[in-house]
């Protein structure tokens, strides 16, 4: 297995003597067989961590959070009122445990109407957020709707997220024409404007330099705005999603690379999921930043009088909670609903947003090359696909949906029959559903082309109960810390994915029970909580200097 956050692969800046802030907890039956770590053993001294590191990193700093999407948004109700309701997204559900166990400011764009109305009444001062537990204070950065069009629309998704995803069929796009130009210096920059002012505004209410905590991609250019302002800010970006090499970055203007790896090495810290995004980044900078030195052994870059550290932060997941979740009353209920449905001996299981990185189409033909090949398997082995919807407003993933319905519509009818349907799909936003689905699976395949990290793959060997077999792409974020227990595909090789299904539809019981075993433990050991306080101690080693 490659080395994992926290032992050698992690750079001599700070100190690498750590001492383990989670311990494994005592084990409880659930439902069907799985284990699960009881609150006592799990989340309290979590959060007893937290506590201690913010005591440590906060007592004399205050801390400012940035990302797109905040931890609360708000609909306008039918009397015209603005409710609140919890945030959507990766990053929210991320950050939810710091959002309730340390005191600070959580800087969002107001995404909606209700946003808007909130951020208005409030004149965009703070204001404490609405939902239990929180101890936060919320922060709306208003911007003009086509501006954020362009930002958002125009740059981040259609440019940036594709291009990190390896995602662009180089000959016929992207087409980077005055439109994107105009999106980079009408959108982008204006919107990253706003959100240093408002870190920056806030960062004045102290009496010392704030911590700031940045978050993804569309906000690449806030640490080098808010440093100008505040050098002796403690400021760190966390990269959700890949790093490309330096080739890829040069199919875009080199001026918009050049200001991103500018602005980013601005920053005390940068984290990446993994080790090839963090080698990537490493290299992007020594080819676009000019005086920039890169220091590959100690993963750090020096400018001028700052350097940046560069560090891996692999996200990961709540287990308590996902645990809570996946034995509470309603996801019984969809499991025994799931368990009717299910036909055959074995199950294979995925769950995914229907976007095209996802490589559901993919999966789909290696399953019915599965068929094709073992006809044996007609009728004991069926597929539970868990999809939803995304991003419909663009081309691409239109196009991607109906591909995923035209290839199940295939197989279901070339290999079905009158008491056997080999693929159901449930296309909804159904998290409990789809929990549920997680305990059930023989097979579970995670087969994305390029993403950051996979928390599907994470979630499942912690609630599923038939000691299942995850099938992992190694292109995926969490092949690095769950190799071990995984049967590894390359996300493109139909063929090999077969065989791997195959494989692990007839594995033996001890190696099932073997590597579920493996994978347990390792998402066990690292969790969301780990994934917080690593950074948040990083940052309290960096304030102590």
């Amino acid at each position: 297995m490659n080395p994992i956050p926290g032992s050698s692969l992690e750079g001599p800046r700070f100190s690498c003597e750590r001492h383990s802030m989670l311990a494994a907890g005592k084990a409880v039956s659930l439902r069907g067989g799985a284990t699960e770590r009881t609150m006592a053993e799990s989340v309290e001294p979590a959060m007893a961590s937290l506590d201690r590191i913010c005591d440590r990193l906060l007592s004399q700093r205050s801390l400012i959070l940035a990302s797109n999407r905040g931890p609360v948004e708000h609909y306008v109700a039918p009397d015209g009122r603005a409710e609140a309701r919890r945030g959507s997204g990766g990053i929210v559900t991320a950050l939810n445990s710091l959002a309730q166990g340390a005191q600070f400011t959580w800087v969002a764009s107001a995404m909606g109407e209700g946003d808007r109305q909130v951020a208005a009444a409030a004149q965009s001062s703070p204001y404490k957020s609405p939902l239990p537990g929180h101890k936060i204070d919320l922060k709306y950065v208003v911007t003009p709707r086509r501006v954020y069009h362009k930002y958002y629309n125009v740059l981040c998704n259609p440019l940036l997220w594709f291009l990190q995803h390896y995602m662009w069929n180089p000959p016929y796009n992207p087409n980077v024409d005055a439109s994107v130009h105009d999106a980079w210096q009408g959108g982008y920059i204006p919107v990253n404007r706003a959100f240093a002012d408002s870190v920056i505004e806030q960062a004045r209410q102290g009496d010392s330099p704030p911590v700031v905590m940045v978050h993804d991609y569309h906000l690449y250019l806030v640490p080098e705005m808010v440093r100008k302002e505040f050098p002796d800010a403690l400021i760190q970006h966390f990269v959700h999603i890949p790093w490309p090499t330096p080739r890829y970055w040069q199919m875009i203007p080199s001026f918009i690379t050049r200001q991103i790896c500018s602005s980013l090495v601005s920053a005390d810290i940068v984290g990446f999921q993994t080790a090839q995004d963090r080698q990537s980044f490493l290299d992007t900078v020594e080819e676009f930043v000019p005086g920039a030195r890169v220091d590959r052994e100690q993963h750090c870059i020096r400018r001028e009088d700052l350097t940046t550290s560069v560090r891996l932060y692999p996200l990961s997941i709540n287990v308590s909670e996902v645990q809570r979740i996946s034995n509470s009353p309603r996801a019984l209920e969809h499991e025994d609903k799931l368990m009717e449905a299910r036909s055959g001996t074995a199950t294979i299981v995925r769950i995914d947003r229907a976007e095209p990185n996802k490589n559901v189409v993919r999966g789909f033909r290696a399953y019915e090359l599965l068929l094709s090949r073992h006809p044996e398997l007609h009728g004991k082995v069926n597929f539970l696909a868990f999809l939803v919807p995304s991003r419909t407003h663009i081309r691409q993933y239109q196009r991607y949906m109906e591909e995923i319905n035209q290839v199940v519509a295939r197989i279901n009818e070339a290999y079905g029959s009158e008491d056997w349907q080999p693929i159901t799909t449930y296309m909804e936003n159904n998290y409990t559903q789809a929990i549920a689905g997680m305990k059930l699976y023989d097979v579970l395949l995670v087969n994305s082309i390029m993403e950051g990290m996979n928390l599907v793959a994470k979630e499942g060997p912690v609630v599923n109960t038939r000691d299942g077999v995850l099938v992992l792409s190694q292109t995926s974020g969490a092949y690095e810390q769950l190799a071990d227990g995984a049967l590894p595909v390359s996300p493109t090789d139909i063929e090999g994915t077969m065989e791997a299904l195959f494989e692990a539809i007839n594995m033996g019981p001890e190696e099932r029970r073997r590597r579920a075993a493996v994978l347990a433990e390792s998402v066990n050991r690292e969790d969301i909580n780990h994934w917080i306080c690593r950074q948040l101690e990083d940052l309290a080693d960096l304030a102590e200097r």
